[in-house]
């Protein structure tokens, strides 16, 4: 696997991620699409379950780095350039694989160039979090599944909240707790100014969240 400088890198997010996808009974005939691709990693896990895999990026090298890894998995999938669900809009898919920026940050925008685009989502950590929210109903088949990773930091319990209001059944499946890795640690005492974390500490919690249309 293919990790250049500027494409998001498999973490323990993207681990756990994994763990979710691993869990899902995939039948014959799955289509899979996987938002904020990076490296491609979980595409390439999906597709080697026997899905028709789609992955989408925002940015030119993560969709290239996601095809250079594909070939060399031996894996078909479709890449698409763009931000999001607009590329695949007006498709369904029967499961969604997640691991967008979730990351709280002084910048009230999400970057669009630059290293800090992997990872920053403005100032709570959820401008692609609360539009993954309000895609997922229109992205997934009536029995499709969304698989979602993000930190405690950047409010579990609003995202359960969002899915539930855009009509979708919700919970939380996984978790893990590690420690601040660079870019966190860079920020903590911002995220102690702010209330996210207390004083002194210096780790969050990972949770993979499930979502499926309301039955």
């Amino acid at each position: 696997m293919i990790k250049p400088p500027g494409v998001y890198a498999p973490q323990g997010d993207t681990e756990l991620l994994l763990e979710g996808l691993a869990g899902e009974e995939v039948p014959s005939g799955t289509r899979s699409l996987d938002l904020c691709t990076g490296t491609g990693v979980l595409a390439i896990a999906a597709a080697r379950r026997g899905t028709a895999a789609t992955a989408v990026d925002v940015s030119h090298k993560a969709v290239a780095t996601a095809w250079v890894n594909a070939r060399l998995h031996g894996c078909r999938i479709r890449l698409r350039r763009g931000d999001l669900g607009e590329p695949v809009a007006g498709e369904r898919f029967d499961l969604i694989t997640a691991n967008p920026p979730y990351v709280p940050a002084e910048n009230p925008e999400v970057p669009t160039r630059g290293l800090d685009r992997a990872w920053d989502a403005g100032h709570d950590g959820r401008l692609l979090l609360d539009r993954i929210c309000r895609q997922a109903p229109v992205l997934l088949s009536p029995t499709g599944v969304l698989l979602l990773v993000q930190s405690s930091l950047s409010g579990v319990t609003a995202t359960l909240d969002a899915l539930r209001r855009a009509g979708l059944g919700a919970d939380v499946v996984r978790s893990r707790a590690q420690p601040f890795g660079p870019v966190m640690s860079a920020r903590a005492r911002w995220f102690e100014d702010r209330g996210l974390v207390a004083t002194g500490l210096r780790t969050e919690e990972l949770v993979v969240i499930r979502a499926t249309p309301a039955r």
